[in-house]
């Protein structure tokens, strides 16, 4: 496995280095077999990019790159350079939100430095054709900053008021909070509408396609469609 970067211009040089090729190539590199598809393999294509360029954070609740508070985003893309998803950002605290500050906030520490890796990744693609775009680091300016905690303090508000069930994908301008759990089964603890405790599927926060698209458009130059 390579070393962990030392700098942030290690970390672009890697990603130069990487750029054109494809995961099945990389992969072989790495020596790590590829999945068929990845229906059950969903962070395989994280956990490829990971191992390739040295991070080290793993599943813990630290940043991947903890020494350079760096977070890792790949970002899969169709030919036209539009995400194709929305991305996950991080677990939702479901208990505790009253009083929960937005500078401390995990999605704020999450979002304030992102090395985005746009992956071509067209549906038909199998996995090992899928390749691997120009990453480059994102810092959100000041408008970006100003959305997303616009939106973090909105749902964390319906969140603490116990209104969980009220939230919709459709919340939120370029921030949404959506169930992530493998099945049904899989509860944790929440709020419920009178204030007491309930279980419930477990949530995440993603940032929404058309916010994606534009740092993507940010980056490179590009008209964004809103």
């Amino acid at each position: 496995m390579p070393a962990a970067p030392a700098n942030l211009d290690q970390i672009l040089a890697r990603c130069q280095q990487i750029a054109g090729l494809t995961l099945g190539q990389l992969a072989a590199e790495l020596q790590v077999p590829v999945p068929a598809d990845l229906r059950r393999d969903k962070g395989w294509v994280g956990q490829l990019l990971e191992l390739a360029l040295g991070a080290s954070g793993g599943s813990q609740a630290i940043h991947d790159f903890p020494h350079l508070e760096l977070e890792l985003k790949t970002l899969p893309i169709d030919r036209h350079g539009k995400p194709l998803e929305s991305t996950y950002v991080c677990v939702a605290p479901l208990t505790g939100a009253t009083g929960q500050q937005w500078p401390e906030s995990w999605v704020c520490r999450k979002l304030s430095r992102v090395l985005w890796l746009p992956i071509l990744a067209e549906r038909d693609m199998a996995p090992a054709d899928r390749i691997i775009g120009q990453g480059f680091i994102w810092q959100p300016d000041a408008a970006q900053q100003a959305l997303l905690r616009q939106d973090w303090e909105e749902l964390m508000e319906l969140i603490a008021l116990g209104r969980l069930a009220q939230i919709k994908g459709a919340h939120g301008k370029v921030l949404q909070l959506r169930p992530k759990a493998a099945d049904s089964k899989a509860l944790t603890a929440a709020i419920g509408a009178d204030g007491r405790p309930v279980l419930s599927l477990p949530r995440g926060f993603y940032l929404k396609v058309a916010f994606t698209r534009a740092i993507l458009a940010q980056a490179f130059g590009l008209e964004s469609e809103r």
